[in-house]
């Protein structure tokens, strides 16, 4: 193969990887923005439970404000059923009562359903709380590994820039500018030909073209414009010929087995 052809085609293996590499690069930060993103909504859960076990105490500080009031009205209603002097007052008080004891009631269930919310959100809060304990230790590891993934990337982009700078300065001028006019336009400057196919655009290259290819020449494609060559190194063994393909083709007619009983 041409020295050229061979130098192109690995300038080409090159730049292929650092874009790949280049890439990786990129979607690195995404992973430490997810386990941020992650963290920050356990965070907001755990603040949203610790919030509303706020709200629970302050609600039961209330109630029992209230149950209290109405306690001491009934003992003081109580007090007055002593000094009544006509049933309109004794039934009078007396609904008073019943209807503050009513309230203590109502209440006190009300206290008891804030109390059992609590429980609930005590038992949210808590795995809340591991869960951000967890997170945080995952989001340091993560910027850790992304950190020691960019130190590698950054060693590998550089290693593979200077073997770039190497092979750019061992092909002709004018074709290195060919082919990166072609790589900028369709990803890749150059493609391999098999089987008169390019395998840039898949699609097939006149006879003249392969036959023109295979004696080594640089070529273009006619349909993609990439730059096309011919490896005979990847070209396919040939096939090894038959016993019954060998006879045929030396002209000899094949005898076939003779039956018993014939």
């Amino acid at each position: 193969m041409d020295t050229n052809i061979e130098n192109l085609v690995k300038l080409q293996t090159v730049e292929l990887e650092r874009s790949r590499l280049m890439q990786m690069a990129k979607a690195l930060p995404a992973e430490i923005h997810q386990a941020e993103s992650a963290l920050a909504a356990m965070q907001a859960k755990t603040a949203t439970a610790a919030d509303a076990l706020n709200r629970e105490d302050s609600l039961r500080t209330k109630l029992e404000r209230e149950i209290t009031g109405h306690q001491q009205k009934t003992a003081r209603y109580k007090a007055q059923q002593d000094s009544v002097t006509t049933p309109a007052q004794a039934a009078a008080i007396e609904h008073e009562v019943q209807f503050a004891q009513a309230e203590i009631d109502r209440l006190e269930n009300e206290e008891f359903a804030s109390l059992e919310r609590s429980e609930a959100q005590e038992t949210t809060l808590a795995t809340a709380r591991a869960q951000v304990e967890e997170l945080a230790g995952a989001l340091d590891k993560t910027k850790e590994r992304v950190a020691a993934r960019q130190h590698e990337l950054t060693q590998q982009q550089t290693a593979l820039g200077a073997e770039r700078e190497a092979l750019r300065k061992e092909i002709a001028p004018e074709l290195l500018t060919r082919f990166d006019r072609i790589a900028a336009n369709r990803g890749t400057g150059i493609a391999r030909v098999d089987n008169q196919q390019c395998m840039g655009c898949r699609m097939g290259v006149r006879p003249q073209m392969w036959n023109q290819l295979r004696e080594g020449e640089l070529l273009t494609c006619d349909s993609c414009g990439r730059l096309l060559y011919w490896d005979p190194a990847m070209a396919p063994a040939p096939k090894t010929p038959q016993p019954e393909q060998a006879a045929t083709e030396t002209g000899r007619a094949v005898r076939k087995p003779r039956q018993a009983g014939a």
